[in-house]
């Protein structure tokens, strides 16, 4: 029998109706943690010698690392669209980033016909809390707490300080629907409340989503970080450094509560990146992995991904095969019992029979992206790349991870082959709905 449970919201002021399942006890709590421009090589498990991460490192020994963990862009805004909804967000236009507040137009944001992972888990009964950068839409249909989030603390745009809470009056933090002037450095306010949450929704499965905006620009770290890496003599490097280290913490902190609770053992936990490290702003490193944010190479798309589900994930496992950040939504409905209607086109698949071996296949036997004037195809270990006017590229990742060695005159078989793939998958996309920041910002600028 279903039961209402009325919830405050972090506002104070938007009651949401939520039913509860029929047996809460079966149905795990689902925490998502996303890093934002995340190196592929930053992480301790990957390889990383210079910052300690042990706390997202442990992720990976108590479950699944995923070498070939993919996302659907290699920017901010569209990577979540797509991992908000388990789709291309290139079906329903969404194939770029707005730029900020002030310049974006007026029908950026996530498309009300889109359903979200909150959404869904909500159906399931699940109580939803958002604490981190959203940048899915600034208009009040488009935030959080009317896309199926009970709870939101945080910031709806792409980027913000990290401490100066009301240094972009267009893009303030915000608790629910009302500013707010956040005193702590802002990593450590999303994980002091994502913490909260799990404190106090622990009663009823729940759904943590923790989009922190670490390691994103600006570069700006606390004293209480930067102290541990005098080691460093680079100062940007020192301070990045430092900000990831604040971010290990902050995961640490969320993983040490669930301890605390008793939760854990019952708790599916994702980590990942959005994208992969913008090296030129704030050195965020990629190896050995060509490219990164904003190129379809595998430096923009490649990330860190882990995921952890004890008892019924393996601990330790190192997953080879590709697969991608849709593949979130459909395997958090399906740990929490819940179908998806058959006729939903989602690209996601349902991981769980994979990581524990019950299918023995790959995930997809094919993976795309397109980026405006950028596309990328990847079936097995076969990878075309084209870039704007330039000759198609084609590598082959099993023996060349850095896509140093064009073979397209080599192998036009392949070449070939990869590109009707591609062709046939694009021609189901949308037209863009609107255009990237630059040209947003060009737009704005030819106005005044």
């Amino acid at each position: 029998m279903n039961r209402r449970d009325f919830l405050r919201t972090s506002a104070g002021c938007l009651t949401t109706l939520a039913a509860a399942p029929a047996e809460p006890s079966r149905q795990p709590n689902i925490v998502l943690i996303l890093a934002d421009d995340l190196g592929y090589a930053e992480l301790g498990v990957q390889g990383a010698k210079d910052v300690p991460t042990p706390h997202i490192d442990s992720i990976a020994s108590n479950g699944v690392r995923f070498t070939d963990g993919y996302v659907s862009c290699p920017v901010c805004s569209p990577t979540r669209a797509g991992l908000m909804t388990g789709r291309y967000q290139q079906r329903f236009g969404h194939e770029f980033n707005p730029g900020p507040a002030q310049q974006a137009e007026s029908n950026f944001g996530l498309p009300l016909s889109e359903v979200t992972v909150a959404n869904r888990l909500k159906q399931l009964g699940y109580l939803t809390g958002m604490f981190g950068k959203w940048h899915l839409g600034y208009r009040p249909e488009m935030h959080p707490l009317q896309r199926g989030f009970d709870e939101f603390f945080g910031f709806l745009g792409g980027a913000h300080s990290y401490t100066d809470p009301l240094g972009d009056q267009a893009n303030p933090i915000l608790r629910g629907t009302e500013p707010f002037n956040e005193s702590s450095y802002l990593t450590e306010a999303f994980a002091r409340e994502g913490v909260s949450f799990i404190e106090r929704r622990r009663g009823q499965p729940f759904f943590l989503y923790l989009p922190f905006n670490a390691v994103h620009a600006p570069m700006q770290a606390s004293d209480k970080y930067l102290a541990r890496f005098q080691a460093i003599p680079d100062q940007r490097r020192r301070t990045f450094a430092a900000k990831l280290s604040a971010l290990d913490d902050a995961v640490g902190r969320v993983l040490a509560k669930l301890r605390e609770t008793q939760l854990d053992e019952n708790t599916l936990i994702f980590f990942v990146s959005d994208n992969g490290g913008p090296t030129p702003n704030t050195t965020s490193g990629n190896s050995p992995l060509r490219g990164y944010k904003a190129q379809v190479f595998e430096g923009g798309i490649r990330v860190p991904f882990l995921v952890q589900w004890k008892g019924h994930l393996p601990a330790g496992k190192v997953y080879q095969n590709p697969l991608i950040a849709l593949d979130i939504l459909p395997t958090a409905v399906a740990a929490a019992g819940g179908k998806i209607p058959p006729q939903t086109a989602l690209d996601g698949v349902n991981l769980l029979p994979y990581l524990t071996g019950a299918r023995k296949s790959p995930p997809h036997d094919r993976l795309f992206w397109r980026f405006g004037p950028q596309s990328a195809v990847r079936m097995g270990d076969w990878k075309l790349v084209k870039q704007g006017d330039t000759p198609p590229q084609l590598y082959n990742l099993a023996e060349d991870i850095g896509e140093a060695n064009d073979l397209a005159a080599r192998r036009p078989d392949k070449l070939k082959e990869l590109q009707a793939a591609y062709d046939a998958w694009n021609a189901q996309l949308a037209q863009p709905r609107w255009a990237p920041a630059r040209a947003a910002a060009k737009k704005q600028r030819k106005k005044r």
